[in-house]
């Protein structure tokens, strides 16, 4: 067991406690609250001064499948030879080796999500994980938590250059189609043959069997779309074949907030700490989240590692609330929010009794520039302390 004692609390969904304790056992948060009786046995951590948030939780990243310092070897995110690859699953892919995880660790990240990039047109499922452990089936919080797609520039420029299909927007959009479509009907032959076994069971189709969870509205389609026609794409297709939907990037977002109010669709917004690198990014903005947000919204914030390390989340928090952002929003928009958004807030995204014990101490508040990681708890163990 571990208590915490003596900290100023942000719980995120239950205000803030000053001079609190949190008593931690069993890996789960067990009692929060002031001059907690602790059991004999308890490690005492003193945090008088210090702050006290749940692990900060990254909603899009490519961690462990871009690996650092590694080039083409450790580069496993994108398969490039097919537009189509739904059954592609992140768990194969990471390597919990790469020392991206202790610096996650040294920045209070304790939960990404990471998956395939965004080469496809359907690139394949996406994880949610824990960033501390040797074996990735060990570090699993939920499998899958969406399914990513792509529309815009990437796919196009992948596929244009080889002569194959997609090089335009149409394309794209009508590939997506045809694969949902089919998969649809491959389901629905499915529960036919379940109903009635005389009716022909479908030969197996791995692609097809990958986006049943999808067709099921049990996972999203994690929709890659940066400029506002790409956004409005990926919603009228998800409305089509009545599907969840997360617009990731997001980044002219600010430029169709009312459209995107009424649609209620939520954004995880970023990679905005890097250069506008291609037409898509023109209007890149750390307003984006702030626009967003003070609309109602349900906001994320992404680092997109590696596009910017993801121990640099808090920073683009940070730089959101230059941009306009309140603070509290931008603390929901690495805790709670994507915990809600990833399905995986009955676990982590809060200091709450009964809740994962994925806590981290601060030595200042962890919007500030300065700030460091004094301790990263995961499932109530020490994982990184600074010395």
């Amino acid at each position: 067991m571990i208590c915490i004692k003596n900290a100023t609390i942000y719980t995120i969904t239950n205000g803030i406690i000053e001079n609190g304790d949190i008593l931690i056992k069993d890996g789960k948060i067990a009692q929060i609250g002031k001059e907690i009786q602790a059991p004999l046995d308890s490690e005492i951590i003193d945090a008088k001064g210090k702050y006290v948030f749940p692990g900060f939780i990254d909603a899009h990243t490519h961690l462990g499948m871009w690996e650092d310092s590694m080039g083409y070897e450790g580069a496993d995110g994108n398969e490039e030879t097919d537009p189509i690859t739904p059954h592609l699953r992140a768990i194969d892919a990471i390597n919990p080796m790469d020392r991206n995880f202790k610096e996650a660790l040294e920045g209070g990240i304790t939960t990404v999500a990471s998956g395939p990039g965004s080469a496809n047109v359907i690139g394949g499922q996406f994880i949610a994980i824990k960033t501390y452990g040797d074996r990735i089936d060990d570090m699993i919080v939920k499998d899958p938590i969406g399914m990513k797609i792509a529309f815009g520039e990437n796919p196009k420029s992948v596929y244009g250059k080889h002569d194959k299909s997609p090089q335009t927007r149409m394309a794209t959009a009508a590939l997506l189609r045809e694969t949902l479509k089919e998969a649809q009907i491959y389901f629905e032959k499915l529960q036919l043959h379940e109903k009635d076994e005389e009716n022909e069971k479908p030969d197996y189709n791995i692609k097809n069997e990958a986006l049943i969870p999808v067709l099921k509205k049990e996972i999203p389609l994690k929709a890659h779309a940066h400029r506002a026609d790409d956004i409005f794409t990926a919603i009228r297709i998800a409305k089509e074949f009545d599907l969840n939907l997360t617009l990731e990037h997001c980044t002219e977002g600010h430029l169709i907030v009312d459209h995107l109010v009424k649609e209620g669709y939520p954004a995880i917004v970023g990679p905005t700490l890097s250069d506008r690198s291609k037409i898509e990014l023109k209007n890149l903005t750390f307003e984006t989240p702030g626009i967003l947000a003070k609309k109602g919204m349900t906001v994320c914030l992404m680092t997109d590692h590696p596009v910017i390390p993801v121990q640099y989340l808090p920073l683009c928090a940070s730089l959101a609330v230059k941009g306009g952002m309140s603070v509290e929003d931008a603390l929901k928009s690495i805790t709670i929010n994507p915990a809600k958004v990833l399905g995986i807030d009955d676990k982590v995204g809060s200091i709450e009794v009964g809740k994962d014990a994925d806590i981290v101490i601060w030595d200042s508040f962890p919007l500030e520039i300065q700030s460091r990681v004094l301790y990263t708890i995961i499932d109530g163990n020490i994982v990184y302390k600074y010395e």
